[in-house]
C-alpha cells in the first residue's frame, strides 16, 4: 500500500512540475508572438465615377504572421470577401498575401463568382491598394477600394489606436487621391 501511494505522489509531483513548465513555455510563446505581431489598418471605400466617396469604413486588426484578417462587404447584389495574410521571410522582410472573392448576382447571368490572389512584398508603413472588382479604367460606375497599411505591433499602443475609425475620424493622410506616397503598391484582380 505504501509503494502505491508513493508512486501516486511521485506521479502527481511530476505532473505538477510538467504543468508549471508548460505554463512557462506558453508565456514564452505569447511573448514571442507579441514581438512578431502586426497591425493591419484597413480602409474600405466605394468611389463613384472616380470622384465621390459614397461609403467608407476603417478598422485596425492585430494579427500574427500566417494568420489571415478578413474584411467582408455585403450589398444587395454583391458580396466581397477579402483576406490579408502577413508573412515574414527568414531574412526579416515582409510579404502580404491578398485574396479576394466576389459574388455578384445579375438578372441576366445569375450568380457570378470571381477570385483573385496576389503576394506582395511590403514594408512597414507602406500603403497598399487592393481593388477586389478590378480598377475601373473609365469614369463610369463605382469601384471598391481597400487601402491597407501594415505596422509592427507594440504593447505601448493604446486601445484607442486600434479602435475602428470611420468617416470624420479618419486622418487627412488616409485619402489616396493624389496624396499617396510614391512607394504605393496596387493589387488588382
Amino acid at each position: 500500500m505504501r509503494s502505491r501511494s508513493t508512486t501516486l505522489g511521485a506521479a502527481m509531483l511530476l505532473f505538477a512540475a510538467a504543468a508549471a513548465a508548460g505554463q512557462q513555455n506558453s508565456s514564452d510563446v505569447i511573448a514571442a508572438m507579441k514581438d512578431r505581431a502586426v497591425v493591419l489598418e484597413m480602409t474600405a471605400r466605394v468611389v463613384e465615377r472616380d470622384v465621390a466617396e459614397t461609403w467608407n469604413s476603417a478598422t485596425s486588426k492585430v494579427t500574427i504572421p500566417g494568420r489571415p484578417v478578413t474584411l467582408k462587404l455585403v450589398g444587395p447584389t454583391l458580396v466581397v470577401a477579402v483576406q490579408f495574410t502577413p508573412y515574414q521571410k527568414e531574412d526579416g522582410k515582409n510579404l502580404l498575401v491578398a485574396q479576394g472573392q466576389v459574388w455578384v448576382s445579375t438578372k441576366d447571368n445569375g450568380l457570378l463568382y470571381y477570385t483573385s490572389m496576389q503576394t506582395l512584398p511590403v514594408e512597414f508603413g507602406e500603403r497598399l491598394y487592393f481593388f477586389p472588382l478590378g480598377q475601373k479604367k473609365d469614369d463610369q460606375g463605382a469601384r471598391i477600394e481597400v487601402q491597407l497599411v501594415m505596422k509592427p505591433y507594440s504593447e505601448s499602443q493604446s486601445a484607442q489606436d486600434n479602435a475602428p475609425k470611420t468617416g470624420p475620424d479618419r486622418q487627412k493622410g488616409d485619402e489616396p487621391a493624389g496624396s499617396a506616397p510614391s512607394t504605393e503598391k496596387r493589387a488588382e484582380e
